[in-house]
């Protein structure tokens, strides 16, 4: 896999000959959520060493490419970003110095299919119920999706207090973190489902306002309500999508990390955080090469930095083996990425992204009939990202892209583990093959068009993801977004281990930007500062 290849031979260059062995900050992990923390501490004048362990920076949000064909990893849509005065937008332009660029996808952000039978989910509050309630007439869906869009409204109220809590120190936490916990888990305790049946009786209503149950991972019965809320929420205005693709993040980020001083080092993996008295002072490379820093942050998520980079002596001295086992990894999956040799103008692609599933409403039940790489897929996430990108047909004229993303069992491809890529035997081809096949079929039965179209396609699975995240069960989300979640209280900046933080979507919630906030509620946490005022009142216009 490769991409962005002339940006990270740039910095290849220039910091395998770097001399520094002492920080301020080293930051483990150049996704989304350790791009931002570094930034938002080079911008606070820290000295910051960001390490990736492959050559591509981005995590999530890095490309790759095949042929002269190139489709994002894991960003494909973001909400609140085409309007400058949102929250998100600010945060964006803050950790990049106002140099992302964003485009917005159609009013039609998000359409659903159940069968042949569509609902669009369109841009702002109103419009949207508007539009819910034409495909829902009767007096008693109408009233269920008004109670519905008063619940959306009252969870966007409640979450300061609830991530406050999380950076406050020790002390304070156990005197005020109860009280101001409450009233989030109110709803975080409480499924989907639950929440939603309270209110409605209409499976077929429960089934389109949990859509994009995908954002997050888990179906209706098994999510937690707050993180339904809060993606329902994040996408009510509309999204948007950067101009140049989802590299641009990479790119413009770590050139502000590197203009306040701060040095990038891809090819760097860490095998473990140095601890001398419970008190973190650097990190050793799998090259023997170390590195000291007054603070260190991971973001390699909760379960591989507590289970792969401790000393196994810290380990045991917290009890963090036993404390991890009500955190579980979020479900894994898969990505077919589609090249078209004509553009997605001539083929009509949309600016907005498919849902697809079978003409069964219930979510929970297609999935649970999903016991084997023969049953009927649940759903399928289609993206075009091509058709989001203004600047697509200048780089690659007279063609087009298409990803296809579906949730999968891991233990399919268990067996495999520890294996090389290309060297997994025809069992492993055959199965991805099959699996291809019936994402492919799932695509054409809504767009027929492109059955003839298809040039190139390549599927990537869990394997794909373990070998690039270091997530061990080829985890989507990293963590499952269950109730259980949100009541975990290692799941904050801070840790046992003294100048040790976590940061990304372990911190604070699933989805690029749930992992970008993390970072920022990281930096918040270490430099003592509430850096989301600080943001708020920062203008980079």
């Amino acid at each position: 896999m490769r991409g962005n290849e002339e940006q990270n031979k740039t910095h290849s260059k220039k910091n395998f000959q770097m001399k520094e062995k002492q920080f301020n900050c080293i930051v483990i992990g150049s996704g989304i959520g350790g791009m931002s923390a570094a930034s938002v501490l080079a911008k606070a004048g820290k000295k910051v060493l960001l390490l990736e362990q492959h050559y591509i920076f981005g995590g999530y949000t890095h490309t790759f490419k095949r042929r002269n064909y190139e489709w994002d990893v894991g960003l494909h849509y973001i909400g609140e970003v085409h309007k400058a005065d949102s929250f998100t937008r600010k945060t964006y332009d803050y950790i990049s110095d106002g140099q992302i660029k964003w485009t917005a996808l159609d009013d039609v952000y998000d359409k659903a299919f159940f069968g042949q039978e569509a609902y669009e989910f369109v841009r702002g509050k109103d419009a949207l119920k508007a539009n819910l309630k034409k495909y829902f007439p009767q007096e008693k869906d109408q009233i269920a999706i008004d109670k519905y869009f008063e619940l959306l409204h009252e969870v966007s109220q409640i979450s300061n207090a609830y991530y406050a809590e999380k950076i406050m120190p020790p002390i304070l936490s156990k005197m005020f973190g109860s009280a101001m916990q409450k009233r989030l888990l109110h709803f975080s305790d409480q499924t989907t489902l639950s929440v939603l049946s309270q209110i409605t009786d209409n499976k077929k209503l429960i089934g389109v306002l949990t859509a994009q149950y995908g954002d997050y991972g888990l179906t209706p019965a098994k999510s937690s309500f707050y993180m339904h809320a809060m993606v329902a929420n994040h996408y009510m205005d509309g999204a948007g999508y950067p101009v140049g693709g989802s590299a641009s993040l990479a790119k413009h980020i770590i050139a502000v990390i590197e203009e306040n001083g701060g040095i990038v080092k891809p090819g760097a993996k860490v095998e473990q955080i140095i601890i001398e008295n419970n008190v973190a002072k650097g990190v050793r490379l799998k090259n023997g090469e170390k590195y000291y820093a007054d603070t260190i942050i991971s973001n390699t998520g909760i379960l591989n930095t507590f289970t792969d980079l401790l000393p196994p002596s810290v380990v045991k001295e917290h009890q963090l083996e036993e404390k991890l086992k009500n955190i579980k990894p979020s479900v894994a999956h898969l990505s077919l990425n589609i090249g078209c040799k004509v553009s997605a103008e001539s083929l009509d692609l949309p600016k907005c992204n498919y849902w697809i599933f079978p003409p069964e409403y219930d979510h929970d039940k297609n999935r649970a009939i999903f016991d084997s790489p023969d049953a009927p897929l649940p759903v399928i996430f289609a993206s075009f990202p091509s058709a989001k990108n203004p600047e697509w047909n200048k780089k690659h004229p007279d063609t087009c892209t298409i990803e296809i993303i579906t949730l999968v069992p891991y233990h399919w491809f268990s067996k495999w583990e520890g294996t090389k890529a290309g060297r997994r035997g025809h069992d492993y081809i055959d199965l991805k093959n099959k699996l291809s096949r019936k994402l492919l079929d799932m695509l054409f039965n809504i767009l027929p068009r492109l059955e003839d179209k298809i040039d190139y396609y390549e599927l990537s699975t869990p394997l794909s993801t373990q070998n690039f995240t270091n997530h061990s069960k080829g985890e989507i989300y990293g963590l499952a977004h269950n109730p259980e979640r949100f009541r975990a209280n290692l799941l904050r900046p801070g840790t046992p281990v003294k100048n040790l933080f976590l940061t990304g979507q372990d911190v604070f919630m699933a989805s690029v930007t749930g992992a970008m906030m993390g970072g920022i509620l990281t930096a918040s946490k270490i430099l003592k500062k509430n850096m989301f005022w600080k943001i708020q009142h920062t203008n980079h216009t």
